[in-house]
């Protein structure tokens, strides 16, 4: 079981960035698929999940919603998370991970990706 994720960068605030994550050993619609986010010094904090169902059912932090969508491509085995109106305190790094189930607590997740870095500076 892989996840790999990909498309971070430093971007300016209000700006926008797309993050993939390609998972591999498992199909994906069975699964939960969630973005995690960890900045220095602070703790791993829930950003977005989508569940492992046919109709797909998505979740969002508050600090979140309204500016990130997250989505999947089965075809692809992909699952997006498109980040607009980003702000500086969007700063960290943002991993993806697998469930069963949709859950807030990074313990309930048992594959993880590396990360990737995303950076919200003028």
């Amino acid at each position: 079981v892989q996840l790999v994720e990909s498309g971070g960068g430093l971007v300016q605030p209000g700006g926008s960035l797309r993050l993939s994550c390609v998972v591999s050993g498992f199909t994906l619609p069975y699964y939960n698929i969630a973005w995690f986010r960890q900045a220095p010094g602070k703790e791993r904090e829930g950003v977005s999940g989508i569940s492992g169902s046919d109709d797909g059912n998505t979740y969002y932090a508050d600090s979140v919603k309204g500016r990130f969508t997250i989505s999947r491509d089965n075809d692809k085995n992909t699952v997006y998370l498109q980040m607009n109106s980003l702000k500086p305190e969007d700063t960290a790094v943002y991993l993806c991970a697998s469930s069963m189930r949709p859950s807030w607590d990074p313990s309930r997740y048992n594959y993880w990706g590396q990360g990737t870095q995303v950076t919200v500076s003028s």
